[in-house]
């Protein structure tokens, strides 16, 4: 069990390269980073800076070619692919630029399929719950073809919550989204992140946005570029 003062994410020296042979390119080097619990945190940062990498590898999606990563306490290279994806499936919420919503299933079922795949019994009437946590109740059967971009990335926001994860990771959840739409989808995450007491790290070219967060952390070429572990007074008060 994860003590309180642990910290929700803590990686240190992570390496990973990605492609084969000559396209073989290293993306990380050397990444070693803390994120309190309750922090929230932008990763910022040039394209191909590392960003959306690094945030696959705090989510499990991507396992490190060296290094440790721990989420919540638990050693994730210590698990195999099943054992990592029921702990992916209960701690870890992920909402993704664009929605990866299934689209023969509906609204309520797209919700509902992350809890159903861990046995939740009541898996229904939890899905219907976050649904109306986005204000989407009265869309529940409507397709993902039938919603707005910005209705289905609330769809997408009520799955990954749907688990109760201590941590949602959010891979720049505006960016198929118009202005307007993107700040109502940004004030949900950050009010449901709150009520919850989740951590919230986020991928994002919005400076705005990153400002909004308790820290930032700057990557580029595959490194932190700026003292990423002290927490900015803001989060302390």
């Amino acid at each position: 069990m994860a003590l309180l003062d642990e910290p929700a994410v803590e990686l240190e020296n992570v390496h990973l390269s990605l492609g084969r042979g000559p396209a073989r390119v290293h993306v990380l080097n050397g990444i070693s980073l803390s994120v309190a619990r309750g922090e929230t945190v932008g990763l910022v940062g040039p394209s191909g800076s590392g960003k959306s990498t690094l945030l696959m590898v705090m989510a499990g999606l991507e396992q490190p070619d060296a290094g440790s990563v721990k989420i919540d306490g638990a050693r994730l290279d210590g698990l195999g692919e099943d054992a990592l994806a029921r702990f992916r499936g209960a701690k870890i919420g992920i909402v993704f630029q664009s929605f990866h919503l299934i689209p023969t299933m509906t609204a309520l079922e797209n919700v509902a399929i992350p809890l159903e795949l861990s046995g939740v019994a009541d898996a229904s009437p939890r899905a219907m719950r976050e649904l109306e946590a986005v204000g989407l109740k009265d869309r529940r059967a409507h397709y993902p073809a039938q919603l707005s971009g910005g209705e289905q990335q609330r769809v997408a926001l009520a799955r990954a919550l749907a688990p109760n994860p201590s941590i949602l990771v959010a891979d720049e959840p505006t960016g198929n989204l118009d202005e307007s739409t993107g700040e109502k989808i940004i004030e949900l995450m950050f009010a449901l992140k709150r009520d919850r007491g989740a951590t919230l790290i986020l991928v994002t070219h919005d400076l705005t946005l990153s400002a909004r967060c308790d820290r930032e952390v700057r990557l580029r070429s595959g490194r932190i570029e700026a003292p990423a572990n002290v927490l900015w007074p803001k989060l302390r008060a």
